[in-house]
């Protein structure tokens, strides 16, 4: 096997992809084609099922039993991949071609060691010793900034965290200095600051190796501060394509700005500039419209003209040189004037404080039966899960509680939902302490009155039962309706409200997309009359269109019923979008709480600092201050003596840092900051996000 290094790193012509089924062919990707040159990166963006990771499956060669490349070619430095034989294509992958998997945990075999999966990649492929393979493997998990390499090589994958698995996984994609490297949604369940330090050191270790990339993401924030070029594809074709400048700034293709719209830009706002999400369901790839693909669901659908023939990608004129478009009418459309975001809605009215959280605490007990702990006397050791807690919220206002993966979130919504009992403090509900109550010891009325939207429905619903049987038994478990013919006309109603057909009533969860489930979850919640609703997670793992209607259908459910919205996460885009007030919480403990303007601009605790830097935005104009976190959190076995963030704080007075609790200042009624540094100081802080104002841009994204 013989490459030409002076051939494109990547090159593909009119590749078509089909699956085989029992109903005959399924046409999975058509007429696409990229070409990639070293060094550079490529975005693949749209929803899920659009082809994206079938095209990365594709150039591994790795279709499976019943997928095929039925036409085209796929070339790796001028090497026709599709005519290689098996013993040459295993000899290509891993070491001039290597993937990263979304899910990093599938990816590593639980019963090896890390070290001895990392070993066999340039073992098996360079033929280099055991030894060498050790010293090498240790110095990439270095260079992913992974703490004490050994350690790691000798753990296993349950061994260490979700974050570290991924950067593991990259660690491994990278060993043997791959000319080609595959990304398939590399950071989708990782937290943003986890994210960002991750996506830069690829970018980083990418630079000083000239590997090329191709990101395959329904994230448009993360390509547009990762790749050079992006292609958005839909139901299998490429509809629009182009450098990051003219793409972002200049979108020619209705589906384009259909996911700008989608997408909590700092310009959105829930009431004047609500998310317009895109209608309608990605069609099947064996019921796909005679023409455009997207024109069942296009604002601008023109009978005879888009669904006449097959629309062949046409180059923009004006534009960059390789920004193409799949589309007949986008020279006739002033997508700003157009396009621009969903209906004006009234503020929703907050009334009443419903919640005040006041020094809440929980604890864990964790045993060590080792003899040195117990002559020691730490057989017993506290884990403090939350440590002194204190907020409120008001009737119809949506709190957002943001922070890390193991900062405490989820252990507040268990002890709210009664899962878990405080160790001290209050939580008063209602006006009634239920901190201390578990949920078997409450009253029907108060499970009714609080309820729960899960990150994921899939693990939520039960397979076995419909859907209508199972929002049914909310409804007469918490007394809302007892007679057969109310409770399904109840139901029925819920369906409507979570805007999904009146028929799903007897389909079972197998037979619903995941945005479909989300629905469901968020029916089911609401099924009780809730007046208070935890969200934990609710759209992180969905795409932006679906996201966005899942986002505005919470919202409108908030503005009818009044219901106080807590909402669980890690992404400040949606956090912006969604919330009144903000609770920044780290390692238990509350850092900041203010208003969402507030939040947003200075004075900032520098975790909070550092948590709006590393949110990706979609928006060209928009420019950001880079704060890269180093390091992990620290242990909740044993967390440091003073402010807990001082071990990755970039802006760390001193000794008092490591030995004191800040003490809480107030910046204004109601923003609190605990830090150690002085309220003038933090107030001299750059605004870490500027969005230019209208006049000054060049485009309107949304």
């Amino acid at each position: 096997m013989q490459f030409d290094e002076s051939a494109p790193v990547l090159e593909i012509k009119d590749l078509n992809l089909s699956y085989w089924t029992r109903a005959g062919e399924i046409p999975a990707v058509i007429d696409f084609s990229l070409t990639i040159d070293k060094g550079e990166s490529i975005g693949l963006v749209g929803e899920s099922g659009c082809g994206k990771s079938t095209v990365a499956m594709a150039i591994m060669q790795y279709m499976g039993g019943n997928g095929s490349i039925k036409s085209g070619s796929i070339k790796f430095k001028g090497v026709e991949l599709n005519t290689l034989p098996p013993e040459e294509l295993r000899r290509l992958r891993g070491a001039e071609i290597s993937m990263i998997y979304q899910e990093p945990f599938a990816a590593l075999n639980p019963s090896l060691t890390l070290g001895t999966q990392l070993k066999e990649v340039p073992i098996i492929h360079e033929g280099i010793t055991d030894g060498e393979a050790h010293e090498r493997a240790v110095k990439v998990l270095g260079d992913v900034r992974l703490p004490d390499p050994e350690r790691v090589m000798a753990a296993y994958p349950h061994q260490i965290s979700g974050g570290q698995q991924q950067r593991v996984v990259i660690a491994m994609g990278l060993l043997s200095n791959p000319s080609l490297l595959l990304l398939d949604e590399p950071t989708t369940a990782l937290d943003v600051t986890v994210e960002a330090g991750i996506t830069k050191l690829i970018a980083d270790i990418a630079k000083q190796y000239g590997t090329s990339q191709v990101y395959i993401s329904h994230n448009l924030g993360l390509i547009l501060e990762v790749c050079d070029r992006v292609f958005v594809m839909y139901s299998g074709e490429v509809v629009e394509e182009g450098t990051i400048k003219s793409l972002f700034t200049w979108p020619k293709h209705p589906y384009t700005h259909g996911l700008f719209g989608c997408i909590p830009l700092p310009t959105a706002d829930k009431n004047a500039a609500p998310l317009k999400p895109i209608r309608g369901q990605l069609p099947l790839p064996h019921e796909r419209p005679a023409g455009c693909n997207f024109g069942p669901r296009c604002d601008f659908f023109t009978d005879g003209r888009c669904n006449s023939r097959d629309i062949a990608m046409t180059q923009v004129t004006g534009s960059a040189a390789d920004h193409r478009v799949r589309c007949v009418r986008w020279t006739e459309l002033d997508f700003a004037a157009e396009i621009s975001h969903g209906e004006q809605k009234p503020p929703i009215a907050v009334g009443e404080t419903v919640l005040e959280v006041d020094g809440m605490q929980k604890y864990y007990e964790v045993h060590d039966r080792s003899i040195a702990a117990i002559i020691a006397g730490e057989s017993v050791k506290l884990v403090k899960a939350n440590e002194a807690l204190d907020f409120d919220a008001r009737e119809g206002e949506t709190v957002a509680i943001v922070g890390e993966s193991g900062c405490g979130k989820s252990t507040f919504a268990k002890v709210l939902m009664g899962l878990e009992t405080a160790t001290d403090g209050e939580v008063r509900y209602g006006g009634t302490d239920i901190g201390e109550i578990a949920v078997r010891e409450r009253t029907p009325k108060q499970i009714g009155s609080l309820q729960m939207v899960f990150q994921n429905p899939s693990d939520t619903l039960n397979p076995s039962h419909t859907i209508g049987a199972q929002i049914g038994r909310v409804i007469k478990k918490f007394g809302v309706e007892s007679d057969k013919v109310k409770i399904r006309e109840r139901v029925l109603e819920l369906l409507d409200l979570v805007k999904l057909p009146r028929d799903f009533y007897i389909r079972r969860p197998r037979q619903l997309s995941g945005g479909q489930k989300q629905r469901i979850g968020i029916a089911r919640a609401f099924a009780g009359n809730p007046a208070m609703v935890i969200a934990d997670e609710p759209v992180s793992a969905l795409d932006v269109s679906v996201a966005a209607a899942v986002t505005e259908l919470l919202t409108d459910i908030q503005r009818d019923n009044k219901t106080t919205l807590l909402f669980i996460s890690h992404d400040l885009s949606v956090v912006r979008y969604l919330a009144d007030r903000i609770v920044v919480m780290y390692l238990g403990q509350i850092m900041e709480r203010g208003t969402t303007d507030e939040i947003f601009q200075p004075p900032y605790h520098p975790y909070t600092e550092a948590l709006l830097s590393a949110v990706p935005i979609a928006d060209p104009e928009v420019t950001k201050r880079e704060i890269v976190l180093e390091g992990n959190l620290p242990s909740v076995m044993n967390p440091p003596k003073g402010c807990p963030f001082t071990t990755r704080c970039q802006h760390k007075v001193g000794k008092i840092c490591d030995e004191e609790r800040p003490q809480v200042q107030m910046a204004s009624n109601g923003h609190a900051i605990a830090c150690h540094i002085p309220l003038d100081e933090l107030r001299m802080a750059e605004p870490v996000i500027a969005v230019p104002k209208a006049e000054e841009r060049i485009h309107v994204p949304q």
